[in-house]
């Protein structure tokens, strides 16, 4: 059932499009977008490839719609893909993440990359937003070029002939970038039917513009490549003065801080580069199976042109994810080790701390005795000189009070005085302390 019945309300299944999901159109809109308009042969064909930021992919959609006919309809601000009559010419526009890319079709004979059908449009690239990565020109034609033909339109030395979709196409590229701004690609339908040569122009294209965008990654590690490899100087020597026992924990924490923060900056900078350069090639390597690739001899084919320039910068991209991948392994280790070293060296200080307050709480809990000690003699003594003027006021009073009360009270006042001050000492002690405990680390 299509989205139109679905939202008409009517029929048999009048609830359906209240019990559908909120993602269902969009996602049955996704399996219909991202195809070129008819193509018949003959045809040519231009593209633009703009590479755009966030905010000239949202002004895409408000530039072409100021280029396009009143009359005609136009993409809104959530279409990635539109597609409309301009003219005499077929367009389409389609939106990726990173990039954009402009089709005109022109239908009809021709000379395979003569530019006048676009003249219409000429103007448009001039307001479009973004820079151009890519722009290409296609030329669909039944009749076989000839020599003179191939010789005008494309380098010798770099052609390449490849026999694709099962021998049904043959396509002509030097893959240069000429000198009115184009690269130039020659097809002769050799029995395509339907709507295959629309899909043929379309993989190519994607192909190439795959292809070059998953480029954009070489440069990049390219020129991050010397600064790892300073960093990764760096990182040995540091590695070096951890070992050193003599070594300043704190200029070595400064110097693993600074590389760390250098190594999370070409993180951030290259981590989407180097993963979209890996994602593109896959989609490169999966159109050229899709293209059923045939060698012509003689000539060097598109597949092994595409592997022979790709591959390596693929493979220089995930050298160079790999290094630095590795590079931040190595500092966390690093500076894991330092941490361990500084801990360890605290911990030893933190012991001999503990053990340093150990000793001297011993040593205030023996002067405490000594204080003590000495307390109750010298409590016992005033206690006693207050009974010996008690008693000397009582006798002059004329009582007379027997000798052996002062024998008698001697020992009973310092044992009144040493009860006293040892439940007193109980009263203030802690109670996780007990007589004759120490403070235990």
């Amino acid at each position: 059932m299509t989205d139109a019945v679905m939202q008409a309300g009517d029929g048999p299944f009048p609830n359906l499009a209240q019990r559908s999901h909120a993602l269902r159109a969009s996602l049955s809109r996704e399996m219909h977008i991202r195809k070129m308009p008819r193509l018949d042969t003959p045809a040519r064909a231009v593209q633009f490839v703009m590479i755009v930021d966030e905010q000239e992919a949202r002004d895409s959609v408000p530039a072409l719609q100021g280029l396009l006919p009143s009359s005609d309809a136009s993409p809104d601000a959530n279409d990635r893909f539109f597609a409309c009559r301009v003219g005499a010419l077929g367009f389409s526009w389609e939106r990726h993440s990173e990039f954009v890319t402009y089709s005109f079709i022109a239908d009809g004979y021709g000379e395979p990359f003569d530019l006048a059908p676009f003249l219409p449009v000429s103007h448009w690239i001039d307001q479009l937003p973004g820079r151009i990565i890519r722009s290409t020109q296609i030329a669909l034609t039944r009749n076989e070029p000839s020599n003179a033909t191939i010789a005008a339109h494309f380098a010798s030395d770099d052609l390449i002939i490849s026999d694709i979709a099962q021998g049904r196409a043959r396509i002509w590229g030097d893959f240069r970038l000429h000198d009115n701004g184009f690269g130039r690609l020659l097809i002769q339908d050799r029995g395509l039917e339907g709507a295959e040569a629309s899909l043929l122009v379309q993989r190519l294209q994607e192909l190439g513009n795959y292809r070059k965008i998953a480029l954009l990654g070489l440069p990049e590690a390219q020129q991050a490549t010397p600064v790892l490899a300073r960093l990764e100087q760096r990182l040995t020597d540091v590695t070096a003065r951890v070992a050193e026992p003599q070594a300043d924990a704190d200029a070595v924490l400064e110097d693993i801080s600074s590389l760390s923060a250098e190594l999370a900056q070409i993180v951030a900078r290259t981590r989407y580069r180097m993963s979209a350069t890996h994602a593109y090639a896959e989609l490169c390597f999966d159109r050229i199976r899709r293209l059923d690739v045939a060698p012509v001899r003689g000539y060097r084919s598109l597949d092994d042109f595409t592997e022979r320039r790709l591959l390596p910068a693929m493979r220089t991209c995930d050298a160079f994810g790999r290094r630095l991948e590795d590079l931040s392994q190595r500092t966390a280790w690093t500076s894991a080790m330092l941490r361990t070293r500084v801990d360890t060296a605290l911990a030893r200080r933190n012991r001999d701390l503990l053990a340093s307050m150990d000793r001297r709480t011993g040593l205030q809990l023996r002067l405490q005795h000594t204080v003590e000690g000495l307390s109750v003699v010298a409590i016992s003594y005033y206690a006693l000189g207050l009974w010996h003027h008690l008693k000397e006021a009582i006798e002059h009073q004329g009582a007379h009070l027997p000798g052996w009360i002062d024998l008698a009270l001697i020992p009973a006042i310092i044992g009144a005085v040493f009860l006293g001050l040892r439940q007193i000492k109980k009263v203030k002690r802690p109670p996780s302390l007990r007589d004759g405990e120490t403070l235990d680390h």
